[in-house]
């Protein structure tokens, strides 16, 4: 399965559909917003996107959990406060959390339950390994803290491959 990651768009929606285009183009069969999305429109381009989308809130998102619930509600948006587990289609599930809740994160990571764990916040690139789990950080769309700039990712799990993109 080919999956696009996004994370911390802080309601740069031009930064989003450019995004959502590329994942588009290049084969991804869904997406993971890993939070901080800010904005009920983006919650709807993500609604738009051709396979399904989840999202997970961010700290900068908490102040409008409800309208973020009803506006994914309203385009099928698989949208959840705190962590969402995506299936794989192969038994195996896709954690994804947005990384402020640092217990939580430090739970999935180390539980070993999942095969990936995508979480944002820290606007930095990451991909690790720890035991059979493997971090996945696509980076920010919105004020980047690391030297590649504004960056997603494309996760192949059958190829166990990621891209990282630069916008």
């Amino acid at each position: 399965m080919r999956i696009g990651i996004v994370s911390d768009t802080h309601g740069k929606s031009k930064r989003l559909a450019k995004a959502l285009e590329l994942f588009a183009a290049r084969g991804a069969e869904a997406v993971v917003h890993c939070g901080d999305i800010v904005s009920a429109d983006d919650v709807a381009m993500l609604g738009g996107f051709a396979g399904a989308a989840y999202l997970v809130a961010g700290n900068m998102d908490r102040h409008a959990l409800g309208s973020l619930a009803g506006a994914a509600e309203k385009v099928g948006v698989t949208f959840a406060a705190d962590f969402l587990a995506v299936p794989l289609g192969d038994g195996r599930h896709l954690a994804v959390t947005h990384g402020n809740l640092e217990e939580l994160l430090d739970e999935l990571i180390r539980g070993g339950q999942y095969a990936y764990v995508c979480p944002g916040h820290s606007h930095h690139r990451r991909d690790e390994r720890f035991g059979p789990t493997r971090v996945i950080n696509p980076g920010a769309l919105y004020h980047p803290r690391d030297r590649h700039g504004e960056s997603v990712c494309l996760l192949d799990t059958r190829a166990d491959t990621v891209e990282f993109i630069k916008l």
